[in-house]
């Protein structure tokens, strides 16, 4: 009987200490890209919000189903199995990832609390709650500090912004820098058709802006006002900084979703780079527009 139970409390433990390695992942890429690619609103509020409805929900959800499981471990092994049946619903599919990576992990997940019982659980519940909220206040810490120091001089206006070996007039808010996304293809045709001043878009093309190069753009990038100092390598398609840009005035909008850009310079056919407002630059499909991947066009 006591070995029957030993072998119940080593299982539930197992169980434990997988669900917080979890819960931790989620914790770190949650809080990391919440000041990422979220944070975005003026309202405070409405950044909380944000964070805990989109960013936080996983690494909360996964902690509360581990809690029912250590109190009621039939019930949370019952949930576990919900939760791969709705991995099922949303890739609409088994494919090998999603079975290999998320589904069976979940049903082994769900077996384990089924038969074991995690004892002492006060010991059980401390892990569960206290390990990812280290590793989301921990992970947090810098780019609390850098999103908290970024500079927005609230002018949206058409911008010269010269330094490191270029000086180009980056469009005005509006069809030239929208606030929503949109592919390749639609990038390049809303900058041939904006007229003079930026605001409007003409009935056939003016061939007054364009989009940057990604080289240029890599040399526009700045931080706190000072120019990166950035160089594109186009053998290696690296691009190095001596200072790490960040989402700030004059070149982009804090309060946008936004946080990738459309640039001129394609691959093939298929692919043109994107540059991100931290200066890291990546291929992608001229067909991908997503809402944080928009442009703002040049001249």
């Amino acid at each position: 009987m006591k070995k029957q139970i030993d072998k119940r409390k080593i299982v539930g433990w197992i169980a434990v200490v997988i669900s917080t390695i979890i819960t931790c992942i989620w914790a770190f890429w949650g809080i990391s890209e919440n000041f990422h690619e979220g944070w975005y609103y003026a309202s405070w509020l409405s950044n909380l919000g944000l964070m805990f409805t989109q960013y936080l929900s996983p690494m909360l959800l996964f902690m509360g189903v581990t809690l029912v499981s250590i109190f009621w471990p039939r019930l949370g092994g019952s949930l576990h199995a919900i939760l791969a049946l709705l991995a099922v619903w949303f890739f609409d599919a088994f494919s090998n990832a999603a079975t290999f990576l998320i589904i069976l992990p979940l049903i082994g997940l769900g077996m384990l609390y089924w038969f074991g019982r995690p004892q002492p659980r006060k010991i059980a519940i401390s892990l569960v709650i206290g390990f990812p909220l280290l590793v989301m206040i921990i992970s947090g810490i810098e780019p609390v500090i850098r999103v908290s120091q970024r500079v927005d001089d609230g002018d949206l206006q058409a911008r010269s912004v010269p330094g490191n070996g270029v000086n180009l007039t980056w469009a005005p808010n509006g069809p030239g820098w929208p606030l929503e996304g949109t592919d390749w293809n639609g990038a390049q045709q809303a900058c041939q058709h904006l007229d003079e001043d930026g605001l409007q878009l003409a009935s056939t093309p003016q061939d007054i802006w364009r989009l940057p190069t990604v080289d240029e753009a890599v040399r526009s990038m700045a931080r706190h006002g000072q120019n990166s100092s950035g160089v594109w390598d186009a053998e290696t398609a690296q691009a190095t900084y001596e200072i790490t840009p960040d989402k700030e005035s004059p070149l982009w909008n804090i309060h946008s979703q936004v946080i990738y850009w459309w640039t001129a310079t394609e691959i093939d056919e298929e692919r043109a780079y994107i540059i991100v407002y931290d200066g890291k630059v990546w291929p992608r499909s001229k067909q991908f527009g997503p809402d944080y991947l928009g442009f703002r066009c040049v001249k």
